[in-house]
């Protein structure tokens, strides 16, 4: 279960970290509204998580998932560059998820 959970906060990340780029810096009211509760319940889902996984590796797995798909989602969304080493690169982070997860005995 702490898995999954750990699953939606790192989905989570990806909406919060992709909602920055609408807030306008802020300044708009629903983005900045929706943006800081994924952000809270990202968090509230990760402190969840790390009662029953270890937290280096937790906290881990949350980044790698927000820092891949926010890059998948710019590539998709909006339009950046989504070259060979880039997507590379992405996938290197994914196996260290999916090592992480093969590793950690819960």
């Amino acid at each position: 279960m702490a898995w999954i959970v750990l699953f939606i906060a790192g989905i989570l990340e990806i909406g919060w970290a992709v909602g920055l780029k609408y807030t306008d810096g802020f300044t708009r009211l629903w983005p900045s509204v929706a943006t800081v509760s994924a952000m809270v319940l990202s968090m509230a889902l990760l402190a969840l998580a790390v009662r029953t996984l270890p937290l280096g590796t937790a906290y881990a797995v949350w980044t790698g998932i927000g820092t891949m798909g926010t890059a998948l989602v710019g590539i998709w969304l909006f339009g950046e560059p989504g070259s060979f080493a880039r997507v590379f690169c992405v996938l290197l982070i994914a196996g260290g998820i999916v090592g992480l997860k093969l590793v950690t005995p819960h």
